[in-house]
């Protein structure tokens, strides 16, 4: 979303200038085209939690400097950085809450967070709320939105991949729902991992979902992309993902795919 002054924004997609209070009333969707702007966690949990209801979990958790990572800056530099710019811990914002009356845990990433990037703290997040939604006997739904993961981090980033998809792994053994939510962008390790396993994998229209850029891919195949390769329609098309929500309908699908796959469950128990 590029700024203009306090009035006006600039649609990232059509580049038509929008009446900021429009965007705003239209859930920070453009009216022109459907492009869905970037919004914050707490956003994103207000659109789709009952109000009242949300329980953070694991706030205290943030990220430390095990490699003593350095590029243009200490790595703990960069946390720093980022926690004071977002408020927040780190690039996940996890806990408990209800969707039209489901119970639910719920993860939201925050790309402002560098870039969503996923190290040993998300992770452990994101393990976290699979265990507490099996003590709760309730489902999962993760937004996501992240660079991929943490190079800061190097191998221990790389090894949440693993551990998030046991996490996930436990969940379904345990005859648990797991929705996916793709949000702009979705890419790197995060794609490779949980993102791409829930059991019905949403996304917002024209989302960024991939592993590598565009520009990578290109270059290593020395062939030109389709158009919009990468936009979550054309993902959907090529059976990647299952649907795609416009925000304004993201709280009520949500809800109705818990209550079915809650009720197939019982059915499977019962049998």
């Amino acid at each position: 979303m590029e700024e203009i002054n306090n009035q006006w924004i600039q649609c990232n997609a059509c580049r038509e200038m929008l009446y900021r209070r429009e965007v705003e009333r239209n859930l920070k969707v453009c009216p022109k085209c459907n492009y869905h702007f970037r919004i914050s966690a707490g956003e994103r949990l207000a659109l789709v939690l009952e109000e009242g209801s949300f329980a953070e979990v694991d706030a205290s958790l943030e990220p430390q400097d095990p490699l003593k990572f350095r590029d243009r800056m200490k790595y703990e530099e960069r946390v720093k950085e980022s926690q004071q710019s977002t408020r927040a811990k780190e690039a996940i914002v996890s806990g408990q809450g209800r969707i039209l009356k489901e119970p639910v845990m719920i993860g939201v990433m925050n790309f402002e967070f560098m870039g969503g990037s996923m190290g040993s703290v998300v992770g452990e997040k994101i393990a976290r709320l699979a265990e507490k939604a099996i003590a709760e006997d309730c489902g999962v739904v993760i937004f996501c939105s992240s660079g991929g993961a943490r190079m800061q981090e190097g191998i221990l980033s790389l090894m949440q991949m693993a551990k998030t998809s046991a996490a996930l792994a436990r969940l379904k053994e345990n005859s648990l729902p797991y929705l996916s939510v793709l949000t702009d962008p979705t890419t790197g390790g995060v794609s490779a991992s949980f993102a791409m396993q829930g059991d019905v994998i949403l996304a917002e229209p024209k989302a960024i979902i991939g592993f590598a850029g565009q520009r990578v891919i290109e270059q290593t195949i020395k062939q030109k992309l389709p158009e919009g390769f990468q936009r979550s329609e054309y993902l959907l098309e090529h059976g990647m993902i299952d649907l795609i929500v416009e925000r304004k309908e993201m709280k009520a699908m949500l809800a109705k795919l818990l209550t079915l796959l809650r009720k197939q469950k019982k059915r499977e128990n019962q049998a």
